[in-house]
């Protein structure tokens, strides 16, 4: 049986998240239904990640077997008939082996995180930034971000409805930069807690007004208290941008 990787981009606006469930649009369900529709076989497919209600894709990834050996480019193009209107598109399909998982292979994931911190709101970004009205200052967000960078206990940084076995995960990037009127943050990790990345940029806006400092989001680390943590940053500033995944 044929395996596929799907290369997914999303607007989460409309959606309840990633995951399939009952109380909402999926991602994961709106992309079965449709390969569904032209395959006629009853698929489930596993991704790379679970993003929650609103947040966004550029390069999710997700695996898919199905019955008949298709070839990708149909896959691709068929799904993408079906999904028509959804706010989800395939990038692309590629054949993978039997082995290769979505999730389970992925060596890093990589996300980023928009605020735009002008006077007026937002008009074309609306649903795709958090808009705070005051100039941050995003140079001391940035020095203050090098202090969440290695192996930690992010119990501070993660939801209460976190189902990870560990709070222990090992941040590789955490950057903070200025386009224009845009703070970037752009974070990368083998794997993510629950409201992780939005939890840490909440907490680095506190740094921009000049409310914390460096001091203090090492402080709110090292209580591994989630009563310690800044704001949660809206869902619709964040967007899954990549995975990597071992060269073969």
């Amino acid at each position: 049986m044929p395996r596929y990787r799907l290369l997914i981009e999303y607007d989460g606006t409309h959606f309840s998240g990633w995951q399939r469930q009952e109380n909402g649009p999926s991602v994961q369900g709106a992309i079965e239904a449709a390969i569904a529709a032209f395959t006629a076989e009853d698929v489930k497919i596993r991704g790379a990640g679970r993003t929650d209600a609103g947040v966004h894709a550029r390069g999710q990834v997700a695996h898919v077997d199905i019955v008949k050996d298709w070839r990708t480019d149909t896959v691709r193009d068929a799904t993408n008939a079906h999904l028509r209107g959804a706010g989800v598109v395939i990038l692309a399909a590629d054949k993978v082996e039997d082995d290769f998982d979505a999730r389970f292979s992925a060596t890093a994931r990589s996300y980023e995180y928009l605020i735009l911190d002008r006077r007026t709101p937002p008009a074309l970004d609306r649903g795709r930034v958090w808009h705070v009205p005051v100039r941050l200052d995003h140079e001391a967000m940035h020095q203050a971000a090098k202090v969440l960078l290695g192996r930690h206990d992010f119990t501070t940084f993660r939801a209460s409805e976190c189902q990870a076995n560990s709070p222990v995960r090992t941040l590789d990037r955490l950057d903070v930069s200025r386009e224009g009127e845009m703070v970037v943050v752009r974070a990368k990790a083998r794997s993510f807690l629950h409201n992780q990345v939005r939890s840490m940029v909440g907490s680095l806006k506190l740094v921009g007004e000049g409310k914390w400092t460096a001091k203090d989001l090492r402080a709110a680390l090292e209580a591994a208290d989630r009563k310690a943590c800044g704001p949660t940053a809206p869902a619709a500033g964040l967007c899954f941008m990549s995975v990597d995944y071992p060269e073969k």
